[in-house]
């Protein structure tokens, strides 16, 4: 017997890519469970697959950097107790990456790249340990929302947030939609979704300079400030820095909330089109996002 769960949560999170850098992603995910009716004539309670399998999931790369261990650029150190790390990703031509945060804020796959295959693989490994013995089978699928239109990829981190957005590499896959005068503008929606691709949005007063940083040693080749922005804050969960190449790096003057991102595109797209009336629809991930006028 098969039991399904579709749109089961969204995994919002960011990973290291060599060519791309840090990749905000939003992936759906779908399971099957295969096995034995239970004593409730089950395989298993929709509502434990909902809750349970649900947190597993969140627990385990939800809101976190996905870093791909096995890969050659990435470099993994922890500090005297444990509750932090380094994490460097010494990519070539002054593209490397560095962060220092608490361990709950990444999620580290054995393997050389991050994928729908090797997130799944690492995933279904965590949750059939967690699963009842009547329970012989998993299926687990992640997909990409379906978008008729233009959309980027973003990561960023809430200081203020209460919950693990506060982690400051996390991000998504995002949609956006334009209106001037209420005729949506795809040349516009192009615009940005290419200036935002694969993009780091960071806010003005959490950047840094490097000495504030407590970098590794792997970060040596980060003589100056030239190449890099340098971001650091403390949140509930504790120190959060980072280091990103600047050409993948944007900044704004508020925090990077959705609402914000909405309220930002807004003033910068009325400023082009005074007579205008603009509307941005600004996404966070899938099905949620905010909505701004001018």
């Amino acid at each position: 017997m098969q039991l399904f769960v579709n749109d089961l949560t969204v995994i919002d999170c960011s990973y290291l890519c060599p060519e791309r850098g840090i990749v905000g992603e939003s992936w759906i995910v779908d399971i099957v469970l295969d096995g034995a009716l239970n004593e409730q004539s089950m395989v298993l309670d929709f509502g434990r697959v909902k809750k349970q399998v649900k947190a597993i999931i969140d627990n385990s790369v939800d809101h976190k950097l996905v870093v791909p261990a096995e890969h050659p650029y990435t470099k993994v150190t922890h500090n005297s107790d444990d509750s932090a790390n380094w994490v460097d990703f010494v990519r070539p031509e002054q593209r490397s990456i560095h962060l220092f945060c608490p361990a709950d804020a990444f999620a580290f796959i054995d393997a050389e790249v991050v994928s729908i295959e090797t997130v799944t693989d690492y995933l279904k490994a965590v949750i059939k340990r967690e699963l009842p013995v009547n329970v012989e089978g998993l299926s687990l699928f992640l997909r990409p929302e379906n978008i008729d239109g233009f959309y980027y990829h973003y990561t960023h981190g809430l200081k203020k947030h209460d919950g693990n957005c506060q982690r400051i590499a996390h991000g998504h896959r995002s949609k956006i939609q334009i209106k001037l005068d209420n005729i949506r503008q795809p040349v516009l929606e192009k615009e940005w979704s290419d200036k935002w691709q694969d993009i780091y949005l960071g806010t003005t007063e959490d950047v840094c300079t490097r000495s504030n940083l407590q970098l590794s040693d792997a970060a040596s080749d980060l003589s100056s400030d030239s190449s890099h922005t340098f971001y650091s804050y403390t949140a509930d969960q504790g120190l959060f820095e980072l280091a990103v190449p600047n050409a993948e790096n944007f900044v704004i003057d508020t925090d990077s909330t959705v609402e914000c991102i909405a309220d930002y595109l807004v003033a910068e797209i009325k400023s082009q089109n005074p007579d205008k009336k603009v509307e941005v629809r600004a996404f966070e991930g899938v099905g949620k996002g905010a909505i701004a006028y001018a």
